[in-house]
C-alpha cells in the first residue's frame, strides 16, 4: 500500500492556486504598526500578489498539487 502525501496545512492557509496554475499569496508587513505605514502603502498591501516562480515548485509539493 502506498502512503498518501499530506497537505502542508501552514501552506494551504497561506497559498492559493489560480486557473492558470500560478500560485497566489497576500503581502507580508500588514498585520501591525500601521500608523508608521502610509495610506499608499497599506492599500498596495491589501492586494494579492504572485509567487515567484523560483518558489513555486516548493509551493506546489507542500500543497501536494
Amino acid at each position: 500500500m502506498g502512503n498518501k502525501m499530506k497537505t502542508n496545512r501552514a501552506a494551504a492557509k497561506r497559498f492559493k492556486l489560480t486557473g492558470s496554475g500560478r500560485i497566489k499569496r497576500s503581502k507580508a508587513f500588514h498585520g501591525h504598526f500601521f500608523t508608521a505605514k502610509s495610506p499608499k502603502r497599506l492599500r498596495n498591501l491589501r492586494k494579492s500578489g504572485m509567487l515567484a516562480r523560483s518558489d513555486e515548485a516548493r509551493a506546489r509539493k507542500m500543497l501536494c498539487k
